[in-house]
């Protein structure tokens, strides 16, 4: 049987002020998704929404063993370079499973490791704010069109949940 796969998107421009709450509706995210069957999360491992999604990823992993982290790095210099940063190598270090889209970074890596986490994820648990340009925007585009997440532009606090593929998706107040 195959394991149920969710992965991350979001920003990694947080405003400071907007951090705390973000992570409480992650976390009650992935909480869902625990819920709902789901053992295997992936992670592109860019600052801010996905590395606070590993962290509570291997935070519940304490008290649920069955929970997998698996890192998706778009190139092998950036994974060199999370390596060198001791929180990042630590979490790193606890995933099951480190995968390197390309050897050797190009244009369109980024687009290439998003392309790589929706085609081989059940669910897209996104942190975002409307904008229509960015990696987010994209991964959340490619998610509704294979009925995985499904796009808000809300603005409201509260996170939003559809029924595609249950994706929470966040907005400032």
């Amino acid at each position: 049987m195959q394991k149920k796969t969710c992965c991350v998107t979001g920003h990694r421009d947080l405003p400071q002020k907007e951090i705390n709450r973000i992570k409480a509706a992650l976390r009650k995210e992935i909480e869902k998704a625990v819920a709902d069957g789901f053992i295997r999360f992936m992670s592109g491992f860019a600052e801010g929404v996905d590395q606070y999604f590993a962290e509570i990823v291997l935070e519940m992993r304490k008290s649920n063993p069955a929970l997998e982290l698996v890192a998706v790095i778009p190139y092998q210099k950036r994974l060199d370079n999370l390596r060198q940063k001791k929180w990042t190598y630590e979490m790193l270090e606890a995933c099951a499973d480190v995968i390197v889209i390309r050897e050797e970074y190009q244009p369109s890596v980024y687009s290439h490791r998003n392309r790589y986490m929706v085609e081989h994820s059940d669910r897209v648990i996104a942190v975002y704010d409307g904008r229509e340009k960015g990696g987010t925007a994209v991964r959340l585009a490619r998610g509704k069109r294979t009925a995985k997440c499904g796009i808000g532009r809300s603005r409201k606090q509260k996170p939003y949940k559809n029924g595609m593929g249950g994706s929470g998706i966040l907005g400032p107040p």
